[in-house]
């Protein structure tokens, strides 16, 4: 018997096999560096699959593939968790998360945890599921719980009418019920580092498309109790963690996140923006930022008093922070160019 027949041999009977294991049932007559030139012979050939980083490497029969494993489900007492120890313990059960490229890796570690901390400091679920799946193009988590919910928690601790308001926050950054101990930054970056991003609680999801550069908000039935987050990202994207950071720092160079952009559609009342009260909820919160660009994309009109509450009222308070709107179509430009502004 060759050494290749020997290795299909090993592959049949054990599943997995490892260099090590070829060469002990060599009886140690041939070296490791031999082995491994014929295996990788063989996984050039299609003959073996390879799976786990290079360090833990293994090998399997092209029938056996789904020894390899591109998926991993967990589920998990909530109390006494520590993020960063799930996540390493997910990286033994799921070799792909090895493979990853480095920008990605980071990604995924950042998000992850981010959202799985989210879970364990403010649901109160008993239980936390979470699933990692690696697909031909796309690395993907869930994270799943039973608690009180993020929208329905946010509303509660922040004294608001309802679960839009909410997402209306959590889009801005900053947004935690712990502030003393959390500085809200954790959904708004996870969700500018995925190319799909998606929270769902209590019959309404929230889905960011970064691909597409949109925000869709959805009530959903059956209620889904808790708080669902899923994260999406393409395993050959080129982007990078610090550059999701910097997009929000005003200044090169800086550390923090002092920089946000809003998506003025969201606070329309039908499709009329025309009251102090409607600019008076954009502009709630702004105060720790910066830069505050203002996107009035799909917004055909506003009033004077929602133009004059922002650019005059809100700038005579805060003349340290810089308004940006974008995306004006010709009636509301208009109306905030009429604004007698305080510089």
């Amino acid at each position: 018997m060759n050494i290749r027949e020997l290795i299909i041999k090993l592959a049949k009977q054990q599943g997995r096999i490892k260099t090590s294991a070829v060469v002990t049932a060599l009886g140690n007559t041939k070296s490791r560096q031999h082995v491994n030139s014929i295996i990788r012979d063989m996984v050039n050939k299609k003959l073996l699959l390879k799976g786990g980083t290079t360090a833990g490497s293994f090998y399997v029969l092209p029938e056996n593939s789904h020894l390899i494993g591109n998926e991993v489900k967990v589920k998990l007492k909530r109390e006494d968790l520590e993020e960063h120890k799930v996540f390493n313990e997910l990286k033994e059960k799921a070799p792909f998360i090895n493979d990853l490229k480095e920008n990605i890796a980071s990604i995924l570690f950042y998000a992850f945890t981010e959202m799985l901390n989210n879970a364990i400091e403010h649901s109160g679920s008993k239980y936390v599921e979470i699933c990692v799946r690696k697909d031909k193009t796309h690395i993907k988590f869930i994270v799943n719980d039973f608690g009180i919910g993020v929208f329905r928690n946010i509303m509660g601790k922040r004294n608001l009418t309802s679960e839009i308001e909410a997402i209306q926050d959590l889009l801005k950054g900053k947004t935690t019920t712990q502030p003393h101990s959390h500085t809200g930054e954790g959904i708004f970056f996870t969700s500018k580092g995925a190319d799909t991003f998606v929270l769902e609680s209590f019959g309404y999801r929230l889905r960011i498309d970064n691909t597409i550069k949109d925000f869709f908000i959805e009530e959903v039935r059956p209620l889904k109790k808790g708080t669902k987050v899923t994260f999406v990202l393409d395993a050959s994207s080129k982007k990078h963690l610090n550059d999701v950071f910097s997009d929000y720092v005003t200044e090169p160079g800086e550390v923090g996140f002092d920089k946000t952009e809003i998506k003025v559609r969201l606070y329309a009342s039908g499709t009329v923006y025309i009251s102090r009260s409607q600019a008076r909820r954009i502009l709630s919160g702004l105060e720790k930022f910066k830069t505050v660009t203002l996107d009035f994309e799909k917004v055909t009109t506003v009033g004077q008093a929602f133009a004059d509450e922002i650019f005059r009222v809100f700038q005579q308070k805060h003349p340290e922070i810089n308004i940006l709107p974008i995306n004006m179509a010709i009636p509301v430009k208009f109306m905030v160019d009429r604004v007698d502004k305080p510089f």
